[in-house]
């Protein structure tokens, strides 16, 4: 963990601008701080990137969006549907504020919340080839993304802390088979489809939920999928690997309809 922290600070320090990118899904849980109030003391601009957007709807986005823009720029964006990289990379050379030179940027954030794919989505497909930073580790390069914008593509992984499990599980760095309370990890998915899609969830598991918690709701899913022990009682394990491995494999989403 400490090699992570290292590379952070070194991101942060050689940066002119920091990305922290956030899982669009769950914005809260994958901010981070610490990491924040680093950069703050760094005195160096950052921009706040909602990434995966095309998972959420778009009245969910544009709060949140809204929310953040009090902490910092905001701009959301879709790897996966190449939407808003040109929005991020303007807002970059005007947050920036640089003239004369490239800009530095460095991302952090969370493993799995596409620090890599945003780079590649502002650099595009065709981009420069990499190039050592000048008094750095031949492990620390460029990424040329054009307009003076240079990415540096050392990743900027901010470490998960010994409460993080959850944000594993909703990230999809853990699996349900190496999880320590995946019945937790479960109560915090379906929290989240309640809040952003609960007819989804219904719909996908044929249940109805009429005020029950999160709890109560996945014992209604482990009897409705028939996990049932020897004596009736509802397999919670079982029925929270199942939710953990839907919502993993991207069979859940918090896209409300329009």
């Amino acid at each position: 963990m400490a090699s992570h922290q290292m590379m952070l600070k070194e991101v942060i320090k050689k940066a002119d601008i920091l990305l922290e990118i956030l899982d669009a899904r769950f914005p809260d849980e994958t901010r981070n701080s610490e990491v924040e109030r680093d950069i703050a003391r760094s005195k160096k601009p950052f921009i706040i990137v909602l990434n995966k957007c095309d998972l959420v709807s778009k009245d969910t986005i544009e709060a949140t969006k809204k929310r953040l823009s009090q902490i910092a720029p905001t701009v959301f964006v879709s790897s996966k549907e190449r939407f808003g990289t040109t929005m991020l990379r303007h807002k970059i050379l005007e947050i920036a504020g640089i003239k004369g030179r490239d800009i530095l940027v460095g991302s952090v954030g969370y493993p799995n919340t596409g620090k890599s794919s945003v780079i590649n989505g502002v650099a595009g497909k065709h981009k420069a080839s990499t190039s050592p930073i000048s008094g750095h580790t031949k492990g620390v390069q460029l990424v040329n993304a054009g307009s003076r914008i240079m990415f540096i593509d050392t990743p900027g992984v901010i470490p998960f802390g010994e409460n993080d499990e959850y944000i594993q599980g909703l990230l999809s760095v853990k699996d349900a088979t190496h999880l320590h309370d995946p019945v937790g990890v479960a109560m915090k998915i379906i929290e989240k489809m309640c809040a952003g899609n609960k007819t989804a969830l219904e719909s996908f598991y044929h249940v109805t939920i009429e005020g029950q918690d999160s709890y109560d709701t996945l014992l209604l899913i482990g009897r409705q999928s028939n996990f049932l022990r020897k004596k009736g009682e509802v397999d919670e394990t079982r029925a929270a690997v199942r939710v953990i491995n839907d919502w993993q494999k991207g069979l859940l989403m918090i896209q409300a309809s329009s």
